[in-house]
Order: structure tokens, then C-alpha cells, then sequence
């Protein structure tokens, strides 16, 4: 058992949805790179798969035919209760998270549970801490969403960016992507079911808008970029309708470090304007799919969940994020980078937020929370140790 264990809980981290794509890989990390002694269990639906997973994993790390086996629905609010309270930490790769991630949300804050996921749901992320953050502000759990590329690179990329700033006063910064990886049957579920539900997504924003506490003295907000080609990168700039500036902008709220006005916006790079503008149609293409049920349920079974490229793909998978700050009449140009985000990447970047919570002194912090605000320098260390870049450019 590794030291900083937590003895009154019989494991230390359970991983939810180990029988699909991405929480395979995810399986796959913790049994390589977990520490010696980490107790930890699978969950899934079905004890077959699930069985199959912890065969597979034996292979690659002899022993872990001996990890427990959770069978559970997503949906069994008494079962879902009954497992967490054993556990330190809970990992969960089910999606898409506004229609099956609730009941496990609601179970980690009544039993004091940390919870890290994959979701870039916005309104999943909304209404969980509208229904649950007080509840787990008082049971001193860790609501931890938006754990893998959505939005660890970019929420810890700000934060590393603005400790090597260091300004005094107002902070701008953009953040700016490029990518040649695929990306995954469950994003992009998730994200059509997102741009479905354009309306209900903003009143449940304008909800929480409305109800959560606003810094005192300080003010840190998202805001639209504009397309064009930057003058410090020297790419043509496409402005991303992600959850990662809401994560970025979160986490500025919530720490003194980035200034008495930070203000964030979020592109993606591309090194040519033919490229930019067929980013930009294909995206309101897709958005207006999305919209129309026939077309959505086209699109959606093109592109199945639970299914990923290969190894040899994902080696040759590759991701940046650019961040240019402007702060006390200083410019800093940072880079986060890695390999295939949407998979190899997004499994690391999940295990490593699990394991932080389960055994480093992080930061006090409660309630729903964002990585930079829970785990802040641990993550960061820890994902840099396996390989994951963090720089000051220029």
C-alpha cells in the first residue's frame, strides 16, 4: 500500500468504463504506471468484458488478474452509492456524460468521493454543480470535470503560462490549438449532443451564472476571439466553441495568481487561410446537423463510440497548444505539447488527475473544481515526469 494511503476505504481508485476504447487505455496506464500497491477496481456493465479487460491487462503487467470487478449500470443510484463509499477516487470514461453521468456525480458528493471525468459537456459540467457542488462542498469532495484534452492542456497551460508571467495587473492571453490526431467516438457523441441542445445548454449556463460567487475584487471571463492571423504565432486563428475557455476562465476566478483581470480566448492554428475557412464551414456544417434529428443520427453512426485507430496511428498522433500572454506591457509565448490527444494522451492525462487526488498534497479545495484550482503544481509535475511538455517559448 503505498504510504499516503487511506486505510478507512478499502480502495483507492475506481476506474468506470474500463470495457470501452478510451478506458481501456486508460486501464492500461494505471497497471503500468500505477504505484506498487495501488488498490484499485474495474467497473463496467458487463462482468464478460470486464473479465476481458483484466486478462488483457495481466499480459502487459503480471498480477492484475487479481483486481476486483465492479458490475454496475450507470443508472443503479443504489449500487453507484454502495461502490464509491469504498473508494478514494473515482475515474470515469462513460459518456456521453449529460445523459449517463449524473447518478455517479451524485454519488461522489454524498459520500466525499473525488471524481475526475472526460466530459467537454458544458451543460453536464453546468448542471452538476447546480445539483450537486454544495453537497460536495460539504462531504469535502472533489468534483474534478474536464480531465483529459478536454481541458487539461489548456486549463494547466494557462496556469503554468501566467506563473512564468507574473504580471501585476490585467492579463490577456489566448490559447491556440493544432492537432493532427483523430478524435474519439465518444467526443464526438458528446459534442453533437451538445450543439443539439444549443438553448438548453445556455439556460443552464445563465443558471449558474446566476447562483455561483463571483470573486471579490478580481475578474476573470472567457471571451470571443476574433478569426484572423496572429501577429506572434503567424497562424490564421478559427475561435473554438469548447469548454475550455469556460475551464480556463474558471480557474482564474478562483486563483489570485492570474491577476486582478484575466481575460482568455481559445482558436484553433492553422498555418493557412484555405485551411481556417474549411475548419470554420465544416464546424457550422456540423453544428447545423446537429439540429436536425435525421442528420444527427446520420453523422452519429458514421462515427461509433467505443472505437479508436490503432497503435501505429495514435504513435503518429501529435498535439500543441500555443498560449500568448500580455501582462505589465510583457509578452510571454508558452507551449503545452504531446503526443495523440484524443486517446494516448487523454488516458494519461485522466489516470495521472486520479492518482493526484488519490495521494498528493493538493491544494484545499472542495466542491466542483477545476484541475488547475485542485491539483495545480502536482498535475503539472506529474504530467511532465510522463512525458508531456510544458515550455516557455519566447
Amino acid at each position: 500500500m503505498p504510504d499516503n494511503a487511506d486505510s478507512s476505504r478499502d480502495l483507492d481508485l475506481i476506474l468506470f468504463g474500463a470495457t470501452g476504447f478510451t478506458g481501456g487505455l486508460t486501464a492500461e496506464y494505471l497497471a503500468e504506471h500505477g504505484p506498487v500497491g495501488l488498490r484499485w477496481a474495474l467497473a463496467g456493465r458487463s462482468l464478460d468484458k470486464l473479465e476481458k479487460v483484466r486478462a488483457d491487462l495481466d499480459a502487459i503487467k503480471p498480477g492484475s488478474i487479481d483486481l476486483e470487478l465492479i458490475v454496475v449500470d450507470a443508472a443503479d443510484e443504489a449500487a453507484l452509492a454502495k461502490s464509491v463509499a469504498r473508494t478514494k477516487v473515482v475515474a470515469t470514461t462513460v459518456g456521453p456524460y449529460l445523459e449517463l453521468g449524473g447518478p455517479l456525480v451524485a454519488a461522489c458528493a454524498a459520500s466525499g468521493t473525488d471524481y475526475v471525468d472526460l466530459t467537454g459537456e458544458p451543460e453536464f459540467v453546468d448542471r452538476t454543480w447546480l445539483e450537486h457542488h454544495e453537497t460536495a462542498v460539504a462531504s469535502g469532495a472533489r468534483i474534478v470535470h474536464a480531465c483529459g484534452f478536454d481541458s487539461i492542456p489548456h486549463d494547466l497551460g494557462a496556469y503554468f503560462t501566467v506563473q512564468q508571467l507574473k504580471a501585476a495587473g490585467p492579463v490577456t492571453m489566448r490559447g491556440v490549438v493544432r492537432s493532427n490526431g483523430t478524435f474519439s467516438g465518444g467526443t464526438f457523441h458528446s459534442a453533437m449532443g451538445a450543439f443539439s441542445r444549443a438553448k438548453q445548454m445556455a439556460a443552464t449556463a445563465k443558471k449558474r451564472r446566476q447562483a455561483e460567487a463571483r470573486p471579490e475584487g478580481r475578474s476573470s471571463r472567457a471571451v470571443a476571439g476574433k478569426p484572423g492571423k496572429d501577429s506572434v504565432l503567424g497562424y490564421w486563428l478559427v475561435p473554438l466553441p469548447t469548454i475550455d475557455p469556460q475551464v480556463v476562465a474558471r480557474s482564474g476566478a478562483a486563483l489570485t495568481a492570474y491577476g486582478p483581470e484575466f481575460r482568455y480566448s481559445h482558436f484553433a492554428g492553422t498555418k493557412t487561410l484555405r485551411y481556417a475557412v474549411g475548419g470554420a464551414v465544416g464546424a457550422s456544417l456540423i453544428g447545423v446537423a446537429s439540429q436536425v434529428k435525421p442528420a444527427r443520427n446520420f453523422l452519429l453512426g458514421k462515427v461509433p463510440q467505443g472505437q479508436g485507430p490503432d497503435e501505429s496511428k495514435r504513435a503518429k498522433s501529435r498535439f500543441s497548444v500555443d498560449f500568448v500572454a500580455e501582462g505589465d506591457g510583457r509578452t510571454l509565448h508558452t507551449r503545452v505539447s504531446g503526443g495523440d490527444p484524443g486517446y494516448g494522451e487523454t488516458s494519461k492525462m485522466l489516470a495521472e488527475a486520479a492518482l493526484c487526488l488519490a495521494f498528493d498534497d493538493n491544494p484545499a479545495s472542495a466542491g466542483s473544481v477545476t484541475p488547475a484550482q485542485s491539483m495545480g503544481d502536482n498535475l503539472l509535475g506529474r504530467l511532465r515526469a510522463a512525458g508531456m511538455k510544458f515550455e516557455v517559448v519566447g
